[in-house]
């Protein structure tokens, strides 16, 4: 069964985990650096430019924003981390919150992880995966930007990234990887099939 992904509609925004939606039903999550393009990637799945706010300056997503597809589906856009010009308190703020949402969420299934293509494993990328390895989270990682870069350079960069999630050390039951690129519609289609795979398995196999 395929998700409609253009019914999508806005829920709601919590600035901490206490103030999330009941906890309950299915939910994917988006995460990733201030400047990786997380916003754009969703509107891009969804098909609806306005849906999340995207900004020409990094980190003004400071809130977990929650988007309903049903009352058992949603998506969920995580505030951007990493970005320099965010003050330190905030910093320590949204990695709490980033943390405590990812390690005690129960409705969570899977982590869309966003990464330039032409910057990955960040420190706090690599902290992201950990965070996901400690709850058996699985994870899909778009390496995003991909029309910025040329093929060869767009190969060995998803070969980099391929190599470091074989890492015994992260133990999460999978981690898959992509190129994508939101302007160029590139991986777009296989974007789609795992999340749809994600939502539609959990859907036959309840927890």
């Amino acid at each position: 069964m395929m998700v409609n992904f253009q019914k999508v509609s806005f829920l709601s925004s919590a600035p901490k985990l206490s103030f999330c939606p009941p906890d309950e039903g299915i939910e994917i999550a988006f995460a990733g650096r201030s400047n990786a393009g997380k916003s754009t990637a969703l509107n891009t799945l969804v098909k609806n430019k306005k849906l999340a706010k995207t900004s020409k300056t990094p980190g003004r997503t400071q809130l977990i924003n929650f988007f309903e597809l049903n009352e058992n589906q949603r998506l969920v856009d995580l505030p951007g981390y990493g970005y320099a010009k965010v003050p330190l308190s905030v910093k320590r703020k949204w990695d709490i919150n980033l943390s405590e949402y990812l390690r005690f969420r129960q409705s969570l299934r899977g982590l869309i992880l966003l990464m330039d293509s032409r910057h990955p494993l960040t420190e706090y990328d690599r902290q992201i995966l950990m965070w996901s390895s400690q709850t058996n989270l699985e994870v899909h990682i778009l390496l995003t930007k991909a029309d910025k870069q040329k093929n060869n350079a767009l190969k060995t960069t998803l070969e980099k990234v391929k190599n470091f999630t074989r890492d015994p050390e992260l133990s999460s039951p999978s981690i898959s990887v992509q190129l994508f690129s939101s302007k160029s519609k590139l991986g777009l289609k296989e974007f789609e099939e795992k999340i749809n795979s994600w939502f539609t398995r959990e859907l036959l196999n309840p927890q």
